[in-house]
């Protein structure tokens, strides 16, 4: 039988938590995540060949402009599997200079699975000496929030995170997420999540939400509290995607500290300069920290 969440309470990771240095990273930077979404017509619009040479360059660029201003790196891992062994051999890359350059790292990679599957996903991502390991990675739980205990329990054990999907933006999801009104799947995966960070102390536990910046009113339709959570928040669709740093107030309310907001195209669009990429980061951190 799978361990449970209560009989964890209490049991602390070996090493400083990812929770901890996410904390610490937004504290001292802000509340922005930088999404290295290599696009074909953003490599395009870069000049760049849509191959691995144009995949890297692009992603070393980002990966340089920003790494001393954001508080983690998000590398879409779709955008590099396109390009087969060359592409994810660019990922490796792209992530162990993220390290190099003292900035967190999120792969999102949308993993979920069960039983060994899983704990091999687990391995990929989150293990220590792997070549793919990155600070944190996103997970599906919609095959049961417990069948992504092998990576809950290694992402604990190594110091790293997880970013599990609640209330995404698409209107598709809304199907599943928004099943039983206010009991919710959504409202379960959030009570899961807060659940699992009771292994963890300080400001922030190691397991996040991803949640959508443009759902509107859904946390309040659906009476999802994300406080109790005590994870961050990543919020994927700041700028190119429409919402604003004052959309993203009214939406997280009094979650807000927590929330991790993700800019893509809406910076990587200033690129391929690296004094422009900088300057467009600089300018949604202001609109971040405004009160």
């Amino acid at each position: 039988m799978p361990e449970s969440a209560s009989s964890r309470q209490g049991q602390q990771p070996a090493r400083e938590s990812f929770g901890s240095r996410l904390a610490a990273a937004m504290a001292a930077r802000g509340p922005l995540c930088v999404g290295i979404d290599p696009h074909p017509q953003l490599l395009a619009d870069w000049g760049l060949n849509d191959d691995a040479a144009g995949l890297e360059r692009f992603s070393l660029a980002v990966v340089e402009a920003v790494a001393s201003l954001a508080a983690a790196v998000k590398p879409q891992v779709a955008l590099y599997e396109r390009h087969g062994s060359a592409g994810m051999a660019v990922l490796e890359r792209t992530l162990a200079a993220s390290a190099e350059a003292g900035v967190l790292s999120i792969a999102d990679a949308k993993r979920g699975d069960i039983g060994s599957t899983m704990a091999a996903y687990a391995d990929a991502w989150l293990r220590d000496g792997s070549s793919l390991a990155a600070d944190s990675v996103t997970l599906s739980p919609y095959l049961g929030f417990e069948s992504l205990r092998p990576a809950l329990d290694l992402a604990a054990q190594h110091g790293r995170g997880v970013f599990v999907l609640a209330l995404t933006s698409n209107p598709e999801g809304q199907s599943v997420q928004h099943v039983g009104g206010r009991d919710s799947v959504a409202r379960r995966i959030a009570a899961a999540a807060a659940a699992e960070n009771q292994r963890y102390s300080g400001a922030l536990g190691s397991v996040g939400l991803v949640v959508g910046a443009t759902i509107g009113s859904a946390l309040d339709d659906l009476d999802i509290d994300l406080g109790p959570v005590r994870g961050a928040i990543l919020a994927p669709g700041l700028g190119a995607q429409g919402a604003t740093p004052a959309d993203l107030r009214t939406t997280f309310g009094a979650a807000y500290p927590t929330v991790l907001a993700t800019s893509s195209r809406g910076i990587l669009a200033a690129g391929p300069s690296l004094a422009a990429l900088r300057s467009a980061t600089e300018e949604t951190l202001a609109g971040l920290r405004e009160d």
